[in-house]
């Protein structure tokens, strides 16, 4: 029993692997609020009514696209965060250059929707940025720079580095999709990044002047 059981589990699994796979794919080409339930299930090759065996609604399937695409960062981004000095700012340009490169679609996903017109959607990744933001200041909170800062301010030099690394992510992005773009466009904008990100750090260094 619980062998079919296990079966019947992984199969609902691949299902829903299958809509979100689906969905990434259609919004390529579009945002989230113009995206039909039918064309999903077309592209699955199911019956409509079996999408709502895995989601509510496309909203809600858009919600689990965001977590799909950051929701398995945060153990990195601690990672990184974790090291030292300009070790942990080549790391953090090199971590996105590297996921921008393996997961374009669901960069292109975030960086649309997170202004887009769904809110449940603009929630999420509001939620999981904030996470990345309070993840960020807890590791920050540990470096002999962090001495007679309080939580707000770390908290904002948090938001500053994540911010940063979004605008960098969407940066590489556009290097993927211009046909005109070389490895020495990519290595600009990483160049870039770096000095970015160390104008940051070396802001911090005198925030308590």
């Amino acid at each position: 029993m619980s062998h079919t059981l296990g079966i019947r589990q992984a199969q609902k699994q691949k299902t829903r692997q299958a809509f979100l796979d689906a969905a990434l794919g259609l919004l390529e080409e579009q945002s989230l609020s113009s995206l039909g339930l039918r064309e999903v299930t077309r592209a699955v090759g199911v019956a409509p009514t079996a999408f709502y065996r895995h989601f509510r609604s496309t909203a809600d399937l858009g919600v689990a696209l965001v977590d799909e695409a950051l929701g398995s960062l945060h153990p990195m981004v601690r990672t990184t965060v974790s090291m030292p000095g300009q070790e942990r700012i080549t790391h953090a340009v090199r971590l996105i250059a590297d996921h921008v490169a393996a997961h374009p679609s669901h960069v292109r996903f975030i960086a649309r929707e997170r202004h887009g017109g769904v809110q449940p959607v603009r929630e999420a990744i509001r939620a999981q940025l904030a996470r990345f933001a309070e993840e960020v200041r807890a590791e920050l909170a540990k470096d002999p720079e962090a001495q007679g800062w309080n939580d707000d301010d770390l908290l904002m030099l948090a938001h500053l580095y994540v911010d940063q690394m979004l605008i960098t992510a969407s940066l590489f992005l556009e290097t993927l999709e211009s046909e005109e773009s070389s490895e020495a466009e990519r290595q600009r904008v990483a160049q870039v990044a770096n000095r970015q990100l160390r104008l940051i750090s070396l802001g911090r260094q005198h925030w308590l002047d």
